[in-house]
């Protein structure tokens, strides 16, 4: 049952739409779970047209998968998905390390490094959630860096479909350990002003991330295939 007093600014279709979103992004709906109209409306206390108009735009997102005479499910994910993913966001984040860093404001270096810091903290304390909250920001504060609107659209919304591999892939601590240092060198190289070492910091960044999943590939393909037939 969705809290409607703590969100009774917002019209019901879109409260909606964001806990089924939540739901998906955290894994509470696993993948290739079959996403009933009138069970969801029964468990969030509201009728089955909010729900409805939900799961269409969550089918826009690529969350949602509606298959002729199946109805809707939560989308499969896997290893190459990811791989897709961090091929685009290796490009389009590199471009908006090297923008920040012609663009950057003392404010802006401030917020960057402050950002920065709590992911250590986090990462220090073996604190998963935080983790990902934290390397969410610093991903995006980059691109908002940039001030490019077209860039931080685009980047916007592959850096989302990321995030829910983030929340069930790595359960794993070991890819984290060495993150701290890498987001520090893309800092540093930011904040200096240095275009070329911004830009290239950025995407190795992701491409060791990238190759990380590769080479767990079989790992993590079988670890979706737990979370599906739970």
């Amino acid at each position: 049952m969705i809290n409607f007093t703590l969100q009774n600014h917002k019209p019901l279709r879109e409260i909606v739409y964001e806990e089924l979103k939540r739901q998906i992004m955290v894994g509470e709906i696993a993948p290739g779970t079959r996403m009933m109209e009138v069970e969801l409306a029964e468990e969030m206390g509201v009728s089955r047209t909010p729900v409805r108009e939900a799961i269409r735009k969550l089918e826009k997102e690529g969350l949602v998968t509606i298959e002729p005479r199946r109805g809707a499910y939560a989308s499969d994910i896997s290893a190459k998905d990811m791989v897709d993913i961090l091929e685009v966001r290796q490009d389009l984040e590199g471009m908006a390390a090297g923008i920040a860093a012609q663009r950057i404001t003392e404010e802006g270096r401030l917020e960057l490094e402050s950002i920065a810091r709590k992911y250590k903290e986090s990462v220090d304390k073996e604190d998963i959630e935080q983790i990902i909250k934290n390397d969410e920001a610093f991903h995006k504060y980059i691109v908002s860096l940039s001030g490019n609107k077209t860039l931080i659209k685009m980047v916007s919304q592959v850096q989302e479909l990321a995030l829910r591999f983030r929340y069930i892939y790595y359960e794993d601590f070991s890819r984290f350990k060495n993150q701290p240092t890498e987001h520090q060198a893309i800092v540093d190289a930011i904040v200096s002003g240095d275009v070329t070492s911004a830009r290239v910091n950025a995407e190795e960044h992701l491409a060791r991330l990238k190759d990380f999943v590769r080479k767990e590939g079989d790992k993590l393909n079988k670890h979706v295939v737990n979370v599906h037939s739970k």
